[in-house]
Order: structure tokens, then sequence, then C-alpha cells
């Protein structure tokens, strides 16, 4: 899984995909600031604290990647989940990587989305002018995500471009290399720092784009990989809504 394991961190041929999609451009400078704090909220409670407020406020939910999202790397990532959990935790691994997202599906299913007003965010999807394109391509494939944000967006919400299109191939080049034929399965220490590196450079890059789009009075729906800390690069007045918890802090980056 995404968040156990680091095999799931690499979805992608949605990263394969965007970065064939988009045309590349420079990277806005980030900009600091602190998430508010948020808490587990019930259905009615969550439509509650998104609808009738001038502030901004950002849905967070963290999202794990599933076997339609690993594309060409697929095989390669099966292999080494296979090797290191055997046949039937294999079974019991995609069993609940389904669990989590009928839950997601639930949840984002009750989400109030007043036309004009709800922003959507998405993991790997780069500001380039194709999001549609990029989005449309990846729910015809079957990404469960990706259809979500679909619905979302025939509900009234507005698609967003979410991250920096030279990062997004940084960390194609690095998934690619980590998972190439013949790459050991160990976790090489400089290329573990150079991963932490580049999500901590995603996270100041999204939540900086947060930032700057997301309007007085509007909500944000944020789809986030489990292994991100964008919360800690939002703006100070941005309420943090998290309908299934907030993520747990990654080992080795502070809170």
């Amino acid at each position: 899984m995404a968040g156990r394991a680091g095999l799931g961190a690499y979805r992608k041929p949605a990263v394969k995909v965007a970065v064939q999609r988009c045309v590349r451009r420079r990277p806005v400078p980030p900009r600091g600031g602190v998430g508010s704090p948020g808490r587990a909220l019930r259905p009615q409670e969550m439509k509650n604290s998104l609808v009738g407020s001038g502030t901004r406020k950002l849905v967070y939910l963290p999202i794990i990647h599933t076997a339609a999202d690993m594309g060409t790397l697929g095989a390669s990532i099966r292999g080494r989940k296979l090797s290191t959990l055997g046949r039937q935790g294999l079974k019991v691994n995609a069993a609940v990587v389904d669990k989590i997202w009928e839950e997601l599906e639930r949840v984002v299913s009750n989400l109030p989305v007043p036309p004009g007003t709800v922003r959507v965010y998405q993991d790997g999807l780069p500001v380039c002018g194709r999001e549609q394109e990029i989005i449309t391509e990846l729910a015809g494939a079957g990404h469960r995500n990706h259809r979500l944000l679909l619905k979302l967006q025939v509900r009234g919400a507005m698609l967003m471009g979410t991250e920096s299109p030279e990062l997004l191939v940084e960390e194609y080049q690095l998934a690619t290399a980590a998972f190439a034929p013949g790459a050991s399965g160990r976790t090489d220490p400089g290329q573990k720092q150079l991963r932490d590196m580049l999500l901590e450079k995603r996270d100041r890059y999204i939540g900086d784009r947060i930032n700057r789009t997301l309007g007085a009075g509007e909500s944000g729906i944020l789809f986030i990989g489990m292994l991100h800390q964008v919360t800690k690069y939002l703006d100070p007045d941005i309420e943090v809504v998290y309908p299934l918890g907030p993520p747990r802090a990654r080992p080795g980056r502070s809170a």
C-alpha cells in the first residue's frame, strides 16, 4: 500500500500520461503557511462545515493507489509485493485497497458541491492546460480516482491543475529507475533522500497552488497520496476538514 510498503507510492501511468500530455512550464515559487487542524467528521457535520461560510475550506482526502494505477510498472510492483506479502497477503492487500476506495466513494457522494464554489485538486495532475484530457483518459482506463473527479465535475465542481510538470517528470524518472528490470528491491539511502526531497518540493508547490487559487467563501477538495504533508504549506486561514481523519505523519518528516 502507498503509505506502508512504499510500492504503491508509484502509481503510474497516471504520472506518465500527465507528463506526456502537458506542456512543460516553470514551477511557481513556493510559499509557506500552516493548515488549520482538523478531525474526522460525520456526513452531516461535514455538510454543515462546508456550507454557508465566507472562509476558505479544504476537504483533505488521503488516497491509495489501485492496481489499475500502476500501468507498465504493475508487473514489477506486483512481483515485489508477492515476494514480501505472499499470495494470501497480496489478496488481503488488494481487498484493503478496495475497501478504502469504497469508503472514499461514499464520502465524496455525500460532499456538498454548490456549482461554481468548489475546486478539486488532484495528486499527479499537472498545471498545463490539458487537465481535462488527462482526467478523461485516465477515467476511461478504469482509474477510480479520476472517475470520482468527473462525477464531481458533473455536479458543478471546478477541476484544477495541481502539480508542477517538472517535478512530476522527476518523480516519474525516479519511479522508472526504481522498478526497472534488474533493480534491487532494497531501499538505497541516496535514492530515498532524493524521493523525500522531491516529495517535500511537491507538497510546497501543491500548497502554494491551493493558497493562490482557492477564493474566499470557496471550498476545495484535495485527493492526495498518503505520504504527502500538504497542510504544512497552506495559508493559516484555510480550514482543513478530514472526513476520514488526518493522515499519519510520515517517519523522517516533522508533522
